[in-house]
């Protein structure tokens, strides 16, 4: 019994010693939880000045959340201290739009064969699942139909936002009977993609006896800017506002593809599918804040719209969604749904974003 107990103190005591002698050589950072250390071990100080500085983190603060954010030295956590909440926001913005460079470069990597190659993969698994055939759900119709997939048509790419390749699909029985279906694609760590959208383009509509393609309004943000750069222009682009708001919604969704919000005045929460976004969008001029309509529907039903408003705001140069309003909701009058407004800003100046 006691030859037993020994051998336990031993195996414990080594262990003790092994953590010891790992504990003076190992960074402090890796002493931390991965997604609790903010801006990858990064000194937080030099984030929010646009200068970024490796650290062991060996000096750390928390917030309220237990995040920890760490700095290259004493100096750096008091001057960050001392306006915290600030240079949160600045460092924030400054580690997202380095992001978009890092998502640029990572980017570079794929050629236009290789995205097509996994997109056609993705689409061929998929099928399989479904007795060979694609399932697309169209969110006018709410039905979700059993397409053939025919051709990887062309493709798009916007530095540092993705790939964007368009897929044209046929009715299993109907083959002129077409949809053109946009996927937004992005690389996923170094070496993988992942589809982050899906959106039909065109979609079929008979004229006479003959099915033609019609483009679906509003059109997909990412087909209003040719080929470009983060950065080349100093003023935020209709475009790139739009980009920020449908990438909010999205991780915004729950497993069920709605996103919850509370209307104004009766406080429900109701649960919304989102349909599509409005354009323009607008600036006001007094502040400088941008805005955009977007189109919900409320989850099983076939006519109730609700109209809401993004407001985003432009600290360091990233735009990020500030505020989300419900700007009209559905009310049934005389056996018909209308939209009936909650606010307007008819009487704030702005311009429309190009």
């Amino acid at each position: 019994m006691s030859h037993s107990t020994s051998n336990v103190f031993s195996i414990k005591f080594s262990q003790l010693i092994l953590l010891a002698v790992f504990l003076c050589y190992v960074s402090p950072k890796y002493l931390f939880a991965a997604d609790k250390v903010a801006f990858d071990g990064m000194c937080a100080m030099g984030m929010s000045v646009g200068q970024p500085v490796e650290t062991d983190c060996s000096i750390t603060w928390k917030d309220e959340n237990g995040k920890t954010y760490c700095f290259s030295n004493k100096d750096s956590k008091v001057q960050f201290l001392e306006n915290p909440e600030f240079n949160l926001v600045k460092a924030n913005d400054y580690f997202t739009m380095n992001d978009i460079q890092k998502l640029s470069k990572r980017m570079q990597r794929y050629r236009n064969k290789d995205v097509k190659q996994f997109l056609k993969k993705y689409i061929e698994t998929i099928s399989e699942g479904n007795s060979g055939l694609y399932p697309l759900y169209d969110p006018l119709t709410k039905k979700t139909e059993s397409v053939v997939f025919k051709e990887i048509q062309m493709m798009r790419t916007l530095h540092g936002y993705g790939f964007f390749p368009d897929v044209i699909f046929h009715d299993k029985n109907e083959p002129d009977r077409k949809y053109w279906v946009d996927f937004w694609l992005k690389p996923k760590g170094e070496k993988d993609l992942e589809l982050i959208e899906t959106r039909i383009y065109k979609g079929p509509r008979k004229s006479g006896s003959e099915w033609q393609l019609m483009t679906r309004q509003p059109v997909p943000w990412w087909w209003i800017p040719a080929s470009e750069h983060p950065g080349e222009s100093e003023h935020k682009r209709g475009w790139e506002i739009m980009s920020a708001i449908e990438q909010y919604i999205i991780e915004q969704r729950d497993e069920n593809g709605m996103i919850k919000l509370t209307v104004p005045d009766s406080g429900e929460q109701v649960s919304l599918e989102y349909i599509g976004l409005h354009q323009p969008v607008r600036r006001l001029k007094d502040n400088g804040r941008f805005f955009a309509c977007t189109d919900f529907r409320k989850e099983g039903s076939e006519n109730e719209y609700y109209d809401v408003d993004f407001w985003l705001d432009d600290v360091t140069g990233n735009i990020k969604v500030g505020d989300v309003r419900v700007h009209k909701i559905p009310e049934k009058i005389d056996g018909n749904w209308v939209q009936i407004p909650k606010y307007n800003f008819d009487d704030m100046e702005h311009e429309v974003v190009p």
